[in-house]
């Protein structure tokens, strides 16, 4: 089988061959047929990322499959099942602790950029029927994170006011789940072409970021004081206008750490009463209850571009170009 390793951070991808694995007992072998790639692989490729990283690490952490063999004892999965791989194996249900995040795909342990992959029979889920194994594939990372800010974390109701950012796979995730929960969405780009692709995704009202900089003041003012969520992917260089977008007593998920320069004036949290939020992806049940969602709707991921499987570095590429709308996905016969 193929597949492609890290070295070490900054050393540039390498692609291999070895044996196919055998699962053994409680695990699952699956045939990897979708990937999807994030800002994380890139900081990950680049030697950016802040936190451990194995080497020669096995990259990407989102990936989805068919069940081919599994080992002893496994009860959950057969052969040909459709599947997904969870982003933290051990984080099955609950809130979020150390012990349950200390290890993750593509980080501390082997991700899923293989033909082939061995997984514990709990570190999966099952896809949607609708989906192709691609768009499967763009839910572990992007879709979890942004089910989690709208609507597990920002419990969100019918009519609210939600704010998006940009039009990667984590907004556009993001601005649909808000949309299908009867929100008003305000969707922000630097792209008046993107801008119009977010109104067609479910946008109620757009605002281009770069000819209005001050869009933190536009968007209050749009919204007659404020909006009730914010779904902050920027960091530093956007949560300031962020806390000036929300309205008093308002959330403010920080989903994504884009840029680090800036922040938030902690008066402006303090008078309004915001709550301030840190998202990472969730748990095995939160997926599981986005995904239901996703069937129930008949949603379908945006997918701004596929790429063959050893098309991974054009694929980064294109991802870290900024010209994307949602996801882009590497796929397989």
């Amino acid at each position: 089988m193929k597949y492609f390793s890290l070295p070490r951070p900054g050393a540039g991808l390498v692609l291999g061959e070895r044996d196919v694995p055998e699962p053994g007992p409680g695990q699952v072998l699956v045939r990897l047929r979708g990937w999807a790639v994030n800002a994380r692989d890139l900081m990950i490729v680049k030697g950016f990322y802040p936190k451990p990283v194995k080497p020669d690490v096995v990259p990407l952490s989102d990936g989805a499959g068919e069940v081919v063999a599994v080992g002893d004892g496994v009860r959950a999965w057969t052969t040909g099942d459709r599947v997904a791989a969870t982003y933290f194996p051990d984080w099955l249900s609950g809130p979020g602790t150390p012990e349950k995040t200390a290890d993750d795909l593509a980080g501390t342990l082997d991700g899923v950029l293989a033909e082939y992959a061995v997984f514990a029979e709990d570190a999966l889920v099952g896809v949607p029927a609708h989906l192709d194994y691609a768009e499967a594939a763009t839910l572990p990372s992007a879709g979890v994170t942004a089910w989690r800010a709208v609507v597990e974390e920002g419990r969100l109701v019918p009519g609210q006011t939600v704010l998006t950012l940009g039009s990667g796979g984590l907004s556009t995730f993001a601005l649909q789940f808000a949309a299908l929960g009867g929100a008003h969405v305000v969707s922000t780009s630097s792209s008046d072409e993107k801008l119009e692709r977010l109104r067609e995704l479910g946008a109620t009202q757009t605002l281009n970021h770069a000819t209005t900089p001050e869009w933190g003041a536009a968007v209050a003012e749009l919204t007659g004081g404020g909006v009730d969520h914010v779904v902050d992917v920027g960091g530093g260089g956007t949560i300031g206008q962020s806390v000036i977008a929300a309205r008093y007593g308002g959330h403010v998920s920080v989903a994504g750490v884009l840029t680090h320069e800036g922040g938030a004036d902690p008066i402006l949290v303090l008078v309004k009463q915001l709550t301030l939020r840190g998202l990472t992806n969730a748990s095995r049940e939160t997926f599981q209850a986005m995904n239901r969602a996703v069937e129930h709707t008949g949603l379908r991921p945006v997918i701004d571009r596929r790429y063959a499987f050893d098309e991974v570095e054009e694929a980064l590429k294109h991802l870290e170009s900024g010209s994307h709308i949602g996801k882009v996905v590497l796929e397989s016969d």
